[in-house]
């Protein structure tokens, strides 16, 4: 896919996906709002920018890997997707339906094209992206791996074994990204269960450690464009707002389970389209 270099398209990318995933979640009646729109920026320079892939041939064996660990948020992967052509947009309104190929969380065995990880428990997906990235190395191929992680989920201890034999093996081909958004379900993470010094942490494991503001195109374009660090995996702490975009939920933990109704959703939108005039 041709990558798009204009920063103002990037960013008007991002206002359709936000639009998007209010308008699927208000239909669905149920999801996870609150951490979709904090990751719109993210998915939008990943799949616009970033990614060497094909949505006219999803499986094509050269494309790079993208590992949603953090399932719950599939309405911004969906929508990220569906603005690359991958499926008609109308389709995001089938969300958690019956019989819908967008169910709540994303499956391999749903039908939908450009899904990779059938995600669900929380922990699992740096240890597949590991593995994905080992076949990598091992074929000499020259696909890489991005891993997209929650920092609540960084609480499971899958992650660090995951984290600790990336930088054994030495997996410059994989960059994990972590939603530094400071929420999870039951509250602040730091209430929940600290998670700092979490630079150090990466560090410790071996990884290379890169920080941005995840709710800016600019940031994010000029630190995923970086070249790899050789032997070394890296890890992007990208700082957003649960809810960005939406200045009336914005860092607030109490949408990230929750869907809008369709008075809110249109509230919503208005609040995205002020967003993107400022």
């Amino acid at each position: 896919m041709q990558n798009v270099n204009d920063i103002r398209q990037l960013k008007a990318i991002s206002k359709d996906i936000r639009t998007d995933v209010v308008n699927s979640l208000a239909s669905a009646g149920s999801g996870h709002l609150g951490g979709s729109l904090g990751l719109a920026d993210i998915f939008t320079v990943l799949y616009h920018r970033i990614l060497n892939h094909n949505p006219q041939e999803p499986n094509w064996v050269l494309r790079d890997r993208l590992i949603l660990s953090i399932g719950h948020v599939a309405p911004v992967l969906y929508a990220a997707l569906a603005s690359c052509g991958y499926f008609p947009k109308q389709e995001l309104l089938t969300l958690r339906k019956l019989g819908s190929r967008l169910q709540g969380h994303p499956g391999r065995d749903h039908g939908l094209p450009g899904i990779e990880l059938s995600a669900g428990s929380l922990g699992q997906g740096l240890s597949v992206a590991v593995g994905m990235a080992l076949a990598a190395k091992a074929d000499g191929a020259p696909w890489r791996v991005f891993s997209v992680h929650g920092d609540g989920e960084l609480q499971e201890g899958a992650i660090w074994e995951a984290a600790m034999s990336a930088s054994h093996y030495n997996l410059d081909n994989l960059i994990a990204i972590v939603d530094r958004n400071y929420c999870q379900i039951d509250g602040r993470t730091s209430s929940v269960m600290e998670i700092e010094p979490l630079a150090q942490k990466w560090e410790a494991f071996g990884w290379d450690v890169k920080h941005c503001n995840g709710n800016s195109i600019e940031q994010l374009v000029e630190v995923m464009e970086l070249p790899a660090t050789k032997g070394k995996p890296r890890v992007i702490i990208a700082k957003t707002l649960m809810g960005q975009g939406v200045a009336s939920i914005a860092d607030d933990y109490r949408w990230h389970g929750k869907a809008p109704s369709q008075q809110e959703a249109t509230q919503f939108i208005t609040e995205i389209n002020s967003y993107y005039t400022e």
